[in-house]
């Protein structure tokens, strides 16, 4: 690489910085902190948890993301004064760490954009993300397992928040399903993408032959609900039924009738809650997650209707949208942007970002074509 594809890479981090910037409009960003800051402030803040809470996790992101594009101007200036000095020197080291310094950058510059693509109704809030085991038996239950570890450990690299709300064991292996909560920035935004049908192909390690063998899990995500959302649930339209909260092959959890599944019985729509003692918070949290599920579904519905009036049904995700293939050979590979990897092992724990930013980057393009 020569000095001058240095020199035109710096120029186009810092057009592309900037653009981010404009986008995210920086004035209007410091306006919001002064805002929050001010708001933190105020010593009858905690009277109301919920909201101080929800200040106090607004402000502190807020603030990271102005630092983080101050320290990448930071980052920028001191790279191109490394790699000067190198040139200068004929100091070949310090040329590579400032090349793959200037990578580094390269890369937090790129995860910045793609946050500029979300920009839906519901990008900015936290996810409500189910898991459900589909067509290939225990290697499926299995699978489904593996995807729902994928996620949680996703989330703990990015330091989001996740909470289980239900889960439910198959008998020989892994789960039926699940559903967790994952609370950070712009959680639902970037996991949305994940939605559809994933599909495994290995070696059966619950077959006595060895054979190869297909599963299916389905993903679904919706945005979590806020109390300024506005749909009706009518009590003569659910069914709530409750049972003991149970554990990994049947063994009891509690000794009451604590957990909660309610029907909505218009739709068919089912959601179940365990993850506390008390029943009335099961049923509270279960109610929030039947409003953030008909409320997606809702949103769907209106979607139909615009993508038919298009004339159009691009905003199906298709039957399969990824495949982790363990048999015979590794890869995981998306079949909706042809991104690919052959670190399976990588993905299961979690390093996912790369089909994250693919799929965002390959849904803004859907949306720009309709």
């Amino acid at each position: 690489m020569t000095s001058v594809d240095v020199s035109a890479d710096l120029r186009d981090l810092k057009a592309t910085l900037a653009s981010v910037e404009a986008v995210l409009d920086l004035p209007a960003m410091r306006r919001e902190r002064d805002e929050l800051e001010a708001a933190a402030a105020d010593p009858g803040l905690w009277d109301d948890a919920e909201q101080a809470q929800k200040t106090t996790s607004r402000l502190s992101y807020v603030q990271a993301e102005l630092n983080k594009l101050a320290h990448l101007h930071e980052r920028l200036d001191d790279v191109e004064v490394m790699f000067e000095l190198s040139e200068s020197e004929g100091d070949a080291s310090a040329r590579t760490e400032s090349l793959s310094e200037l990578e580094a950058i390269r890369k937090s510059v790129d995860e910045l954009e793609v946050r500029t693509l979300l920009s839906g109704e519901y990008d900015e809030r936290n996810a409500v993300v189910s898991v459900r085991s589909g067509a290939g038996g225990a290697d499926a239950c299995d699978f489904a397992e593996q995807l729902m570890r994928m996620y949680l450990r996703w989330a703990e690299a990015h330091d989001f928040a996740t909470q289980v709300y239900d889960i439910s064991y198959a008998e020989e292996a892994g789960i039926r399903s699940a559903t967790f909560a994952v609370n950070g920035p712009y959680a639902y935004g970037t996991l949305s993408v994940e939605q559809g049908t994933h599909r495994v192909v290995r070696i059966s390690k619950y077959d006595n032959q060895g054979r190869r063998q297909t599963g299916f899990a389905a993903v679904e995500v919706v945005p979590a609900l806020e109390q300024t959302d506005e749909i009706d649930v009518p009590d003569e339209e659910i069914r709530v039924d409750v049972y003991r909260s149970s554990g990994p092959g049947g063994q009891s959890v509690n000794t009451t009738d604590s957990a909660v599944r309610i029907t909505h019985v218009p739709t068919g729509v089912i959601v179940t809650c365990q993850n506390e003692k008390s029943q009335l918070q099961n049923k509270a949290t279960a109610m929030k997650l039947l409003k953030a599920k008909l409320l997606q579904r809702k949103r769907d519905e209106e979607n139909a209707k615009l993508d038919e009036l298009r004339g159009s049904a691009t905003a199906s995700w298709g039957d399969q949208m990824r495949s982790y293939v363990q048999h015979p050979y590794q890869m995981v590979k998306d079949l909706r942007t042809g991104h690919e990897t052959g670190d399976v092992q990588g993905v299961y724990d979690g390093n996912i970002d790369a089909f994250l930013e693919a799929g965002i980057r390959w849904r803004r393009s859907g949306e720009k074509a309709a």
